[in-house]
């Protein structure tokens, strides 16, 4: 029997509606609106879609957004400086520096620029910190939103295997810590491990985030497991994942589609760390006037 298919964009607008729901509740306590603001770097086409459905939620869900364009010819000291404005400016609840930059910007150096407190997309090395150590902060959105995709799934993480394809610190690392925290017991296979398929079939379970598409088999995959593939990639015949979705989905018990699967829920996840960033500093306010 085929697997049962997640749909990313159902889940994430069931996301999204308690983002909303939160929102007011904070607006109505506070007296303030949360705002998330965006730098987008040059004319990249595909950044400018991605920011730009980016605003359109955080206004649906209630909250202010601030959108900053800057010229591909931009110098460090005036990106830096943007980001500073904003770091100080309290109407902006968090900072997103839409990438990838023009070759001549560090992106490490314009990520962990953003302060630990409005970084939403939970990149810088302080966000990375404070997950290590599992003390409450900005969490990577892709990460969180799989996670969401696995509680939505039914999945009981205590005790089983996890196996994560991939080891960035975009996603790779920060996921398998998540599923640690929940009690996991994780695997991480990445370009150099010897025997990735054979660890992938013990995974109650997988999440492939690569870029390589097609990479896992159906004989890769433990019959009943739960798989979530993060990667895509835009091909002649369209928008495919790291997972062969067609094979894959009559081992699986549970599968992510390609285009449509964790795709929408890191915007949804997005709009609650902006919400979160804003409940983080209304509260380092409230102490500092004590």
């Amino acid at each position: 029997m085929s697997a049962r298919i997640l749909d990313g964009k159902k889940i994430a607008q069931k996301v999204r509606d308690r983002v909303a729901e939160d929102v007011k509740e904070f607006k109505a306590r506070t007296g303030l609106t949360p705002g998330l603001s965006t730098i987008l770097i040059g004319e990249d086409p595909a950044s400018a879609v991605y920011v730009a459905s980016k605003k359109k939620a955080t206004v649906e869900a209630g909250m202010n957004s601030f959108g900053h364009e800057l010229s591909a010819d931009a110098t460090r000291e005036e990106v830096l400086a943007l980001i500073d404005e904003l770091n100080a400016d309290p109407a902006c609840s968090g900072i997103l520096c839409q990438l990838p930059a023009p070759e001549h910007l560090d992106p490490n150096e314009l990520t962990n620029h953003i302060h630990e407190f409005k970084d939403v997309d939970g990149l810088t090395v302080a966000s990375a910190g404070r997950l290590s150590v599992g003390v409450p902060g900005l969490r990577p959105c892709t990460p969180e939103g799989c996670m969401e995709l696995i509680a939505e799934a039914g999945v009981d993480l205590e005790g089983i295997h996890a196996v994560v394809i991939g080891r960035s610190n975009l996603f790779g690392r920060p996921m398998a810590k998540m599923l640690l925290d929940a009690d996991a017991t994780v695997s991480i296979c990445h370009i150099h491990s010897l025997q990735t398929a054979e660890i992938a079939r013990q995974a109650d379970v997988l999440v492939v985030a690569t870029g390589v598409p097609g990479l896992v088999k159906a004989d890769w995959v433990k019959p009943g497991a739960t798989v979530i593939d993060v990667g895509i990639t835009r091909t002649p015949t369209g928008l495919v994942g790291d997972v062969e979705f067609d094979a894959v989905k009559e081992v699986a018990g549970v599968i992510t589609p390609v285009p449509g699967g964790v795709g929408p829920m890191t915007i949804a996840c997005l709009l609650r760390n902006t919400l979160k960033a804003a409940e983080l500093q209304y509260a380092a306010r409230e102490v500092a006037t004590v």
